[in-house]
């Protein structure tokens, strides 16, 4: 069974270094690859939007530029109030590097949390598998 806490509070700790001037709205997120590490990441945006990183993938970007290739899980909070989901870029990346059955753990309110699959959020998803048919 898989910490989710632990995740929650990596995640939160991403948050804190966000770099959000623009939107105001800061992202942390904590993702866990197959080998145990753990890596966080927060959003981090630019007068140019298009030029703005979600912390989803600023976290598994430095796992992958360190050799991991599989995620287990990832946690993302955002707002206090509600749960934040990836966006549709995000959730590409994501099955890049993750299955159906991989862990979305959406925090809320210091450590409130949902788990959803990554099939959950993004059914069907567009994957290499789909391009060797």
């Amino acid at each position: 069974m898989l910490n989710y806490k632990l995740l929650l509070e990596k995640a939160y700790e991403g948050r804190k270094n966000a770099y959000a001037p623009y939107s105001k709205f800061k992202v942390g997120a904590a993702v866990l690859m197959e080998n145990g590490k753990i890596y966080t990441g927060c959003n981090i945006e630019n007068a140019s939007y298009g030029a703005t990183n979600c912390a989803e993938r600023t976290a598994i970007f430095k796992a992958i530029s360190e050799g991991n290739r599989k995620i287990r899980a990832i946690a993302i909070v955002g707002a206090d109030d509600e749960y934040t989901y990836p966006c549709g870029i995000c959730r590409q990346v994501i099955a890049e590097f993750a299955d159906k059955n991989t862990e979305i753990i959406l925090g809320k309110k210091s450590l409130e949390y949902t788990v959803k699959t990554f099939a959950e959020i993004l059914p069907g998803a567009f994957t290499k598998e789909a391009l060797q048919k």
